[in-house]
């Protein structure tokens, strides 16, 4: 019971810092420390995905799931939990190209507002 809460419970922190990487930089508006803590968490989950890394959650989350008698899941944490809804069936090339350049000029914008607001 208690490895099967924790892989829950890493798995539930997974995916909270896949958010804040999406959109911790709106937090900055609000507490100027927070690019400290954003910009390295944006930076890990871009080198994961550009670079094809694997990130250290996913086999320690497997390994709780053993742990508590259940199976893991192969691949990763995206290819298993959120694949079909951030890559639906149909989703072209071009589209994820746009997403992505909405994700960064969203980003850019928050941070120049961030930086005038600094000085």
């Amino acid at each position: 019971m208690a490895y099967r809460f924790a892989a829950d419970a890493l798995l539930v922190l997974h995916l909270a810092f896949i958010i804040f990487v999406l959109f911790g930089g709106l937090l900055a508006l609000r507490w100027r420390w927070m690019p400290w803590l954003h910009l390295p968490a944006a930076g890990w989950g871009a080198a994961v995905e550009l670079l094809h890394l694997y990130c250290p959650l996913t086999p320690w989350e497997n390994r709780l799931r053993r742990a508590a008698g259940e199976v893991g899941y192969p691949g990763d944490f995206i290819e298993h939990y959120l694949l079909r809804l951030i890559y639906p069936e149909g989703l072209t090339a071009q589209a994820q190209l746009w997403m992505g350049a909405v994700v960064l000029l969203l980003n850019l914008a928050v941070y120049a507002h961030w930086l005038r607001r600094q000085r």
